[in-house]
């Protein structure tokens, strides 16, 4: 198999692992209203529960990072979906919310395995020049998850119900994590790529070379200090203001308030609400790769892209909040696609990490850039749901009081633009060649 070949083939394979990552992570957010009736738990008990989910996968995203470093991609993606796997399987024979909470706990540390370790193959099997687009398109298709989850996942969950469903989910992670085990391999020495030999002179001559099969080679050690030397530079620190300023606001909408927020809120129906996601995730997929092409072309346009689209997620926040009574679908539309941009813009980040950080700690730097949005997430869905149960007094929840606990998003919204505004000038003067 060509070297071209096989990259693509471990790049499919790992962005099929990331595809059910993503399926996993966003199927508790169609899912919050089964969740309510089943368990009988409020709003604030729905957010705690996917905040817990959030918060393991930021609190590992540094150490997975150093594990990445160390260990290599292959063995932290496939372990990934396993956990994931037991996690669904949790979830589907839960007698209780608590098992529902210990069930998203697993489903969150093994999600904490997987983009960072996809993300992490691409610059080892692709060359420099394709790595700005490689990484959006990686990004862009993993989202088909949420596809998978808004619509045979929803489907399934209303045909044969809360068990059966779950159990499904926790079967394709057992099959992702079997597909990398056999097929993804860290790097092209990794993989036994087939390699001139040491021929000897009259063999080369000749034309001909003795070929060997390389054998996987040790991880390398962890660079001492690596951990430190990234939370130090300027660098790693926009970029981690970058991913948490894109990313929060989909987040928000997708993994748990969109769904309720569109059906409670906005009086749409199911299909309604499935349909928005799904276009969420169209709109990612298709902006992934432009963002990718005119980032990798002219570096300089990094930030004004990171800083135009947060304006655009602020204008359609306003939208959508700010009216007393419910607003056309074209907006909720517009609505979904603007911050579904969020997600490739935030993908700019690893590429500026990427670009301040020696490749042996690039893992930790990935890491830790990739924190952010999920910061970011999971404060402002913890806050949203404690500012429903109030703004609803114990009732049901209407678009009044999601127009409430939605005014909290622009808290995190300020926080993130200064960040990337104040950290701009200090990272190019550590890093004199930055293109921000």
């Amino acid at each position: 198999m060509t070297s071209d070949r096989r990259a693509l083939l471990v790049w499919t394979v790992g962005v099929g692992a990331y595809v059910v990552a993503i399926m996993n992570r966003s199927s508790f957010g169609v899912a919050t209203l089964e969740v309510s009736e089943l368990f009988g738990v409020s709003s604030a008990l729905l957010a705690t529960m996917a905040v817990a989910q959030l918060v393991v996968y930021a609190l590992l995203q540094v150490p997975v990072g150093v594990l990445l470093d160390r260990y290599g991609p292959r063995v932290l993606v496939a372990t990934g979906a396993a956990v994931m796997a037991g996690g669904q399987a949790v979830l589907a024979v839960a007698p209780s919310a608590g098992w529902v909470l210990a069930g998203r706990v697993l489903v969150g540390a093994g999600d904490a395995l997987t983009f960072v370790s996809v993300v992490r193959l691409v610059p080892a099997w692709f060359a420099a020049r394709r790595v700005p687009v490689m990484t959006q398109l990686t990004g862009s298709i993993g989202q088909l998850g949420q596809v998978v989850s808004a619509v045979p996942v929803v489907a399934l969950l209303h045909a044969e119900g809360w068990r059966t469903t779950f159990l499904s989910v926790a079967a394709v992670g057992v099959v992702a994590a079997v597909a990398v085990l056999a097929l993804v391999r860290d790097s092209p020495a990794a993989a036994g790529v087939l390699a001139a030999g040491t021929a000897d002179a009259a063999a080369r001559r000749a034309g001909l070379l003795r070929l060997r099969w390389r054998p996987a080679r040790a991880a390398a050690a962890r660079e001492p200090g690596a951990l430190r030397a990234v939370l130090r530079d300027p660098g790693a620190r926009l970029g981690f203001w970058m991913h948490f300023t894109g990313q929060f606001s989909n987040h928000l909408v997708v993994l748990l308030w969109g769904f309720a927020f569109f059906v409670e809120g906005q009086g749409r129906t199911a299909g309604e609400a499935s349909a928005l996601l799904t276009l969420n995730v169209v709109a990612a997929v298709v902006a992934g790769p432009v963002i990718g092409l005119v980032v990798g072309r002219h570096p300089r346009t990094r930030m004004p892209i990171a800083v135009g689209t947060a304006v655009a997620i602020a204008l359609v926040w306003l939208a959508v909040a700010l009216p007393a009574d419910p607003v056309p679908l074209a907006v909720l539309g517009l609505f979904v696609v603007v911050i579904a941009v969020g997600g490739p813009t935030s993908l700019i980040a690893f590429d500026v990490a990427r670009s301040c950080t020696p490749p042996a700690r690039l893992g930790t730097a990935t890491g830790f850039v990739n924190t952010g949005g999920f910061v970011g997430a999971l404060v402002t869905m913890l806050v949203v749901g404690v500012a429903l149960d109030h703004a609803a007094g114990g009732g049901p929840r209407d678009l009044d009081a999601f127009r409430a606990a939605f005014a909290w998003v622009a808290v995190p919204w300020l926080v993130g633009v200064a960040g990337m505004l104040l950290g701009r000038r200090p990272a190019r003067r550590a890093h004199p060649g930055l293109d921000v």
